[in-house]
């Protein structure tokens, strides 16, 4: 009786591989059946609140921040 080790090493290795193959494919159809749910039960809220600072304004503060920091930065 003998025993081709080469060929029993192939086949477990395509025996691991095929199971992680299907654990990693029902992982993410199970994934997306989880999103498809949560997203339909629980929506994101839609944001319907205006802004009451223009966008010039918005900018003109980012810009400030941007040099306040970059100075600190310089500073030490």
């Amino acid at each position: 009786m003998e025993t081709n080790l080469v060929v029993e090493g192939i086949k477990f290795m395509f025996l691991g591989m095929g199971a992680v193959f299907l654990f990693l494919a029902l992982m993410i159809v199970m994934m997306n059946i989880m999103s498809y749910i949560i997203h339909r039960f629980f929506p994101e809220p839609q944001a319907s609140v205006k802004s009451t600072v223009a966008p010039e304004e918005d900018n003109r503060k980012i810009v400030a921040a941007i040099t306040a920091a970059i100075a600190h930065h310089r500073q030490g």
